[in-house]
């Protein structure tokens, strides 16, 4: 399968790359000229998932925002400043000139030829990259998003309420056209880099990404939380089962079509992991998995620990030897500053969501007694949660996965403390999934010990980036209708789901 992916990528580097590079402006992006309109729908499908994965996987600047990973040589990112409108505006535009259009050609072709093993996955697949947009933005366009065939080249921004009541349609949408797929109808076989084509795991992902959605609404809307977690879990289709059910891309390593978090740090050697996630970590065996030994042991006699964040220049540089860098299987061994991991890291898994993550959602909706569980169901599916993490990075210790659940932060309190625990968790084992990471640290504030360190721009975690500064001259008029709608464009604004809870676990 993945020497089948990676032709049709190639086939498409020339037009992906042309496209890419036009990443400063809206209406272009509309339009996607360079995209040639009789590209068939799996080339298509298999560029979209490739660029979309790329993005939004790996160490991103939401790693530094949620304090999974430190930066060494430059604590500006953990300071924020970089993290300002000109660091971040190229991930608002490229959606919008790349994948998002692929996609949306994947879906009509599908449609017209009515295969929905084609435009099924290509709903899903859209919906979760939308999400990424949203929950780092707020308000962006989508009802009218890549239209330009329809003339509109400059899309109003649909409010966050009404974007996640369109997932809902969307999954639900294309989870029963996905059950009732025409026989003998292709769909997209190996041109699908995540499922080689199945639809009983496109269903399982399409239900496991509406609980997801749900849970996020939960201390604003919790009677849609509610309905839609119901919906997810009780869909015929059923959510995932097991690891084998995760939703991954398996990249082929092959210099060009590489891990992204693994590409990252060919030519870099400033990522640390951060003391926030370290010192949750005591005993957890994934720390050898998410970590290297530390090369100064005087900080951490024990062999792996992380750098506080935000700090000065001098300070950062500091930690250069004394604190971890990430995990083998995060490098693609040698790099431009020694050998770090093997080759092997091109080739590690990006997540895009895991059987673990689905038991979390299902251990929090049980212990709030939502979507038709009950509290004395959370504690299975907390520990399985968390069991189901240390299979997803090959941790095979039993006797050292039964101590650390048994240890007396870890081993289930319930209640509130449970809420919390299950939240702590959650966030640790969204390693490499910052921006999910950082999503769930705002909706539960879990865990406490993400604090702004000592030289940020702001007294606060950021709780979303600002606006494309590309809008500002291309599509002001609908910019400013959502910031009047949605609050200041800066850090502080909080998106429509993030909203300050009235029961556990509690925010700021």
């Amino acid at each position: 399968m993945n020497k089948t992916w990676l032709r049709g990528l190639t086939g498409l580097a020339l037009v992906a790359g042309a496209v890419a590079c036009n990443t400063d402006n809206i209406t272009t992006a509309n339009r996607n000229p360079n995209s040639p309109t009789s590209a068939p729908a799996g080339a298509l499908f298999t560029s979209a998932t490739a660029a979309s994965v790329r993005r939004w996987i790996g160490f991103g600047g939401a790693a530094i925002i949620t304090q999974q990973l430190a930066n060494t040589t430059y604590p500006t990112a953990d300071s924020y400043i970089s993290l300002q409108a000109d660091g971040t505006s190229g991930n608002f535009n490229a959606p919008y000139t790349n994948d998002l259009p692929d996609l949306r050609q994947v879906i009509s072709k599908g449609k017209v030829a009515g295969d929905a093993g084609v435009y099924g996955p290509a709903m899903v697949l859209q919906t979760w990259d939308f999400s990424y947009l949203t929950d780092q933005w707020g308000d962006v366009p989508y009802s009218e998003a890549i239209r330009a065939d329809s003339g509109i080249v400059t899309p109003k921004y649909d409010a966050q309420k009404d974007i996640y009541a369109g997932f809902f349609t969307t999954l639900k949408d294309a989870a029963d056209a996905m059950a009732n797929q025409a026989p003998g109808a292709p769909g997209l076989g190996a041109s699908d880099p995540i499922y080689g084509g199945v639809l009983s795991k496109w269903r399982r992902f399409d239900n496991s990404l509406r609980a997801r959605y749900a849970l996020r609404l939960i201390n604003v809307d919790p009677a849609t939380a509610n309905a839609q977690l119901a919906a997810a879990f009780s869909d015929a289709g059923g959510v995932f089962q097991s690891n084998a059910d995760n939703a991954k891309l398996v990249w082929p390593g092959d210099g060009v079509n590489d891990n992204p978090f693994a590409d990252n740090l060919k030519q870099r050697d400033d990522a640390r992991l951060a003391r926030t996630m370290t010192s949750l970590m005591t005993n957890d065996p994934r720390i050898k998995v998410y970590g290297q030994p530390v090369v100064d042991s005087s900080a951490y006699p024990g062999g792996y620990g992380g750098m506080p964040a935000a700090l000065t220049q001098d300070s950062a540089n500091a930690w250069y030897r004394k604190a971890s860098r990430p995990g083998t299987i995060f490098y693609p061994g040698v790099t431009s500053y020694g050998t770090f991991g093997t080759s092997a890291g091109l080739s590690t898994p990006s997540y895009l969501m895991t059987y673990a993550e689905l038991l979390f959602i299902k251990a929090e909706a049980a212990e709030r007694g939502l979507g038709g569980l009950s509290a004395g169901e959370a504690a299975t599916d907390y520990y399985a949660a968390i069991r189901a993490s240390m299979e997803q990075w090959g941790v095979t210790d039993a006797t050292a996965i039964t101590a650390f659940l048994a240890s007396p932060d870890v081993a289930y309190k319930g209640g509130t403390d449970g809420l919390k625990q299950i939240a702590t968790q959650k966030w640790i084992a969204l390693f490499s999934d910052d921006a999910q990471a950082w999503a769930e640290w705002r909706r539960t504030c879990q865990p406490s010990n993400v604090i702004p360190g000592p030289n940020t721009i702001v007294p606060y975690i950021p709780r979303r980036y600002y606006y494309s500064t590309t809008e500002a001259s291309v599509n002001a008029n609908n910019l400013n209708a959502a910031i009047a709608r949605q609050g200041a464009d800066n850090f502080g604004t909080r998106v429509y789901w993030d909203t300050k809870p009235t029961n556990a676990p509690t925010c700021q």
